[in-house]
């Protein structure tokens, strides 16, 4: 549902999670027991706290505003529609397309 916090579906990809330094997330990711999650496997979090939180958490704030640019690129690549909609069903060739799109998007 709309309302449900990001971090509800977050606890299935845990474990999945690649050997990274950083996750950048927005406040939808906050909670005590995702920060924990990640210090065990060490990664460490730039995530802000919620407006609700009566203890602010501190994260790198330089780096969080650089996380737009992974939103704008995904806000481009929603721009081609095969991409948006996923015409293809096989997970090479719609690879293919992303990596095609993502030029012709570096290109222009």
């Amino acid at each position: 549902a709309g309302q449900v916090s990001d971090y509800v579906g977050a606890r299935a990809l845990c474990d999945s999670l690649p050997d990274v330094d950083w996750l950048l997330g927005d406040r939808g990711y906050d909670a005590d027991w995702f920060r924990e999650a990640l210090k065990d496997k060490g990664i460490r979090a730039c995530i802000p706290g919620r407006k609700q939180r009566k203890a602010p958490v501190k994260y790198d704030k330089r780096r969080y505003k650089r996380r737009n640019r992974i939103e704008i690129m995904f806000g481009r690549l929603k721009d081609w529609r095969r991409v948006a909609t996923r015409y293809d069903r096989c997970p090479k060739v719609f690879l293919s397309v992303i990596a095609l799109a993502a030029t012709v998007i570096y290109w222009l």
